[in-house]
């Protein structure tokens, strides 16, 4: 399958509040239903694994990450490790950092920054982790190349990136969940979000452009998944 160059996604345009909160409560349904958000938490719980915490809380960021449904996963699960790790929100659209609202009582404290993913606020290594779930097939190769060099050179111990696999069965498999369990806009953004996504040589290649200095890339057939990883 051919990628898909031209045609834009809804998200990315202007959408009343309405209908963006409705997209990405979709985006966090159907990425708890079918395992996406796991296998981003579990990448994370790998590069925090044997590695000492020290005295300050860990720092983990969740690049492109909307209102908040995977940052606050995150946080619950590393909490439930024991881990004393912070969670910070970046994205660079203030309408959807403004949908992630309070943590409420008892829940994860986020921090939320607006800020670009090829532009990140952070010094060198100034972070632990940095992860992008379903934001790569967002941007463009040169953008995309930005993000990556600007991840890696955040992250001291590594980045994930988590992304939709661009083959025939995944896109099947979002047209069924689409128009069985979401709504308008998600019916026409998750079977092009497939279309758009970059194949595995693809991602290897833009990561090399990147300067990480290696990529791991592990694929999730039956979940339409892939995910990249740098240490």
């Amino acid at each position: 399958m051919r990628r898909e160059e031209r045609r834009r996604e809804l998200i990315d345009g202007p959408l009343p509040r309405r209908d963006r909160d409705a997209a990405l409560a979709d985006i966090d349904r159907l990425s708890a239903w079918f395992g996406g958000h796991a296998l981003t938490i579990r990448a994370v719980r790998r590069l925090l694994a044997g590695t000492s915490p020290g005295r300050a809380p860990r720092v983990v960021v969740d690049v492109g990450g909307g209102r908040g449904d995977l940052a606050r996963r995150l946080a619950r699960a590393l909490g439930r490790d024991g881990d004393r790790a912070r969670v910070v929100l970046l994205d660079r659209d203030i309408e959807s950092l403004a949908l992630a609202g309070g943590a409420g009582p008892g829940g994860p404290k986020i921090l939320r920054v607006c800020a670009d993913a090829a532009a990140l606020p952070f010094r060198d290594e100034g972070v632990d982790v940095v992860t992008a779930s379903l934001v790569l097939h967002h941007l463009p190769p040169d953008a995309a190349v930005a993000s990556l060099a600007a991840m890696r050179e955040a992250a001291r111990l590594g980045v994930v990136v988590n992304d939709l696999l661009r083959t025939r069965l995944a896109w099947l498999l979002v047209l069924v969940g689409t128009w069985l369990f979401a709504r308008r806009v998600s019916r026409h953004d998750g079977p092009l979000s497939v279309r758009r996504a970059y194949a595995p040589d693809e991602l290897r290649a833009l990561g090399e452009k990147a300067r990480w200095p290696r990529v791991t890339i592990r694929r999730y057939p039956p979940l339409g998944r892939l995910i990249m990883t740098a240490p």
